[in-house]
């Protein structure tokens, strides 16, 4: 919910491995529903989730998938927000409550969101990974780490920085606005 920005519309949950075998019974299901809907892990309503769901107004199916070189215990959702914004994730869960982001929108990714982390998709030009990476020196923000990945020279990229400070809402803003930026998304360190 967080890295598509915004409320859930449509979710397609494909299950995969461990969870497809005893996703149900353990429900997974249902905890990831509660995510879809920004309960948290704790919360007393992650069994009420479906009925949750639907008076939400929010469209679900739930299914299988077999993915490749991914951990067991492994989900690919299908996302669709209430203005339209999409977005497609395969998310490991390796156990103790953690959960990495293995995959966005076909592109390759690693992160988990423990640390503030800014996701950025563009286009595979030159100086956008300059661009941003000034935009955030400008303000004070130290990136700990990047990876960038993409589908083809020329095509769609993505940047994942996790960074040690908090990234203000204005320079989200003058990220997502420059040229050949195509979307954004932003994790807290706290939004666990």
């Amino acid at each position: 919910r967080k890295l598509l920005g915004e409320e859930v519309k449509r979710a397609e949950i494909l299950l995969h491995g461990s969870f497809l075998a005893t996703g149900t019974g353990h429900g997974t299901d249902l905890a990831i529903m509660a995510g879809l809907m920004g309960m948290t892990q704790d919360d007393l309503r992650i069994p009420e989730s479906f009925r949750l769901a639907e008076e939400a107004g929010i469209e679900w199916k739930i299914g299988e998938t077999f993915l490749k070189d991914v951990h067991p215990n492994s989900v690919k959702l299908i996302l669709e927000g209430k203005s339209g914004r999409k977005l497609e994730i395969i998310a490991s869960s390796p156990g103790g409550g953690r959960v990495v982001i293995r995959q966005m929108d076909g592109l390759e990714t690693s992160f988990s969101g423990d640390v503030p982390t800014l996701i950025v998709h563009n286009d595979d030009d030159p100086g956008h990974v300059a661009a941003v990476a000034a935009l955030l020196a400008d303000e004070g923000v130290n990136i700990a780490s990047m990876r960038l990945s993409r589908d083809k020279r020329g095509g769609s990229a993505v940047m994942v920085m996790e960074c040690d400070q908090e990234i203000p809402a204005k320079i989200q803003n003058r990220i997502e606005k420059t040229e050949g930026i195509r979307k954004t998304a932003y994790l807290s360190g706290t939004d666990s």
